[in-house]
């Protein structure tokens, strides 16, 4: 069960000049208001729009695998909620959150600006995905999950807060598993101690890329970070982009896994989201970190090689001709 925001996005092509221009820190994600997102749509070139979100696009890798997976994020009664909604019950997501009133904040949306070097770069208005609070939160549905995964974008609001911590407590009673994502270095920087708390007394299996992993740690070597999480939690999945995943064990066991091949980087929206999607589906199916690892960069690679965060292809046919599954 994936807990996020639940969002639409807009991605679209820019150079690095309109990211300077607009104020923007390229490879980062920064919250905007809905002023700023109004103006910022109106500059930006065609784009591609599809529904996202960093859970719910794991969530939409699992089923691709052909996993079992619910997701909880909140959407408005307006034509973008619309859209999410209609999106990811198609692809196989259970997701039964109704459509708050049309007289609350909209949907949220992610503007992203893609650029030549396939870098990806957000500029994301939360909206009503923001407000999600524990009474959105299915407890008995929690329960019936074998992982619950969260993510750290969601860490700005008390309400959200109050929400994963209280699906993680209900989880860890039901002697399940509670995953969690950093999403991203501003948000580490942002909620450090929280996070550094989570990862050390509630989550066992943690997802972070390179630079995440050593903001967290407060450095900029990352064999020091990899070592300073181990016996944090059970498992850090820790991604490095071309240079593959490290999967640090809580008795420091390291477990180097290579990039899955790709022929040309399009588009690295998502990258992360999918490696959590194949590692947790891979996870849930009993196989050994290795194998949830390989799942993860064959995910991760599928999802680079074309603009958009959700797969094209069929995970699960990819995985069954890699012989990974």
């Amino acid at each position: 069960m994936c807990i996020g925001n639940a969002i639409v996005d807009v991605i679209a092509h820019a150079d690095d000049a309109f990211l300077i221009e607009h104020g923007m820190t390229k490879g980062s994600m920064q919250l905007i208001d809905a002023p700023t997102a109004t103006a910022l749509y109106a500059d930006m070139g065609a784009g591609l729009e599809s529904s996202g979100g960093s859970a719910s696009n794991t969530a939409a890798g699992i089923a691709s695998f052909g996993g079992s997976v619910a997701f909880v994020g909140k959407v408005a009664d307006d034509q973008l909620g619309e859209v999410f909604s209609h999106d990811i019950r198609a692809i196989g997501v259970q997701y039964s959150a109704p459509a708050a009133g049309a007289d609350t904040l909209p949907t949220a949306r992610c503007l992203i600006l893609v650029t030549p070097d396939a870098e990806r770069t957000l500029n994301t208005f939360l909206g009503i995905s923001s407000l999600i609070g524990p009474s959105d939160v299915d407890l008995d549905l929690v329960r019936s999950a074998e992982v619950l995964y969260c993510e750290g974008y969601l860490w700005d609001t008390d309400d959200a807060k109050a929400a994963m911590r209280g699906a993680m407590e209900a989880a860890h009673a039901a002697g399940k598993k509670v995953a969690f994502t950093l999403s991203d270095s501003f948000c580490v920087d942002r909620h450090r101690g929280d996070f550094l708390e989570l990862a050390e007394h509630h989550i066992d299996i943690l997802f972070a890329n390179e630079s995440e992993i050593c903001s967290l740690y407060e450095t900029d070597d990352f064999d020091k970070a990899a070592a300073a999480v181990a016996g944090h939690c059970e498992l850090a999945c820790l991604t490095r982009s071309e240079k593959g995943s490290s999967i640090i064990a809580a008795d420091g066991a390291r477990h180097d896994v290579p990039a899955h091949p790709v022929e040309k980087v399009i588009d690295t929206t998502g990258a992360g989201d999918l490696f959590a999607a194949g590692f947790l589906y891979g996870f849930t199916s009993g196989r050994d970190v290795e194998t949830c690892a390989r799942l993860g960069g064959l995910a991760a690679a599928e999802v680079i090689s074309h603009l958009g965060a959700r797969p094209d292809q069929s995970l699960s046919e990819l995985a069954s001709a890699a012989g990974l599954v």
